[in-house]
C-alpha cells in the first residue's frame, strides 16, 4: 500500500509546482482591475451612469439622462393588403380538410327518406285534389246562380 501512495503523493508535488509556477508567471487580472478602480475614485470621474429606460424621473438634472425609447420600424402588414387572399386559402384548407365519413348514416336514413318522400307526394296529390273539387264547386255553384 505504500508502494501505490508514493506515485499519488508524487503527482500531487508536481500538480501543485505547476499552479505555482502558473501564478508567478501570469499577472493578476483583479488585481489590475481593483486599481482602475482606485485610480478612476481617485480622479472624481463618475463611474456608473444612471439610465433612465422605464422610470421618468421628477428631478429635472436627471431628465437629461433619461433614454428615449427606440421607435420600432413601420410593420405593413401583408395580409392587409391582400384580403383576397385569405378567402383563397380558406377555400383551399377547405378543399383540402377530409369530409365526414356520413356515407354511412345516408344509407341507414335512405329508406326512411323515401317513405317520407312517398308520403309528402300523396299528401301534395290530395291537397291538389281538394284544392280542384273547391274549384269545380265554386264554379259549378256559380254556374247555378247564373240559370
Amino acid at each position: 500500500m505504500a508502494a501505490e501512495s508514493d506515485p499519488i503523493e508524487e503527482r500531487k508535488a508536481r500538480l501543485q509546482a505547476l499552479r505555482l509556477a502558473a501564478e508567478l508567471s501570469a499577472p493578476p487580472e483583479n488585481d489590475a482591475d481593483d486599481g482602475d478602480l482606485e485610480a478612476a475614485a481617485e480622479d472624481g470621474e463618475p463611474e456608473v451612469v444612471i439610465k433612465f429606460r422605464n422610470y421618468v424621473p421628477r428631478d429635472e438634472q436627471l431628465q437629461q439622462l433619461k433614454i428615449v425609447p427606440p421607435q420600432p420600424p413601420k410593420f405593413d402588414d401583408p395580409l392587409a393588403k391582400a384580403p383576397e387572399d385569405a378567402n383563397d386559402t380558406e377555400d383551399t384548407l377547405v378543399s383540402i380538410a377530409p369530409k365526414k365519413a356520413n356515407w354511412d348514416l345516408r344509407r341507414e336514413v335512405a329508406k326512411k327518406l323515401e317513405k317520407l318522400e312517398r308520403r309528402t307526394q300523396r299528401a301534395i296529390i290530395e291537397l291538389m285534389q281538394e284544392e280542384e273539387k273547391r274549384r269545380q264547386a265554386a264554379a259549378g255553384g256559380g254556374e247555378d246562380d247564373m240559370e
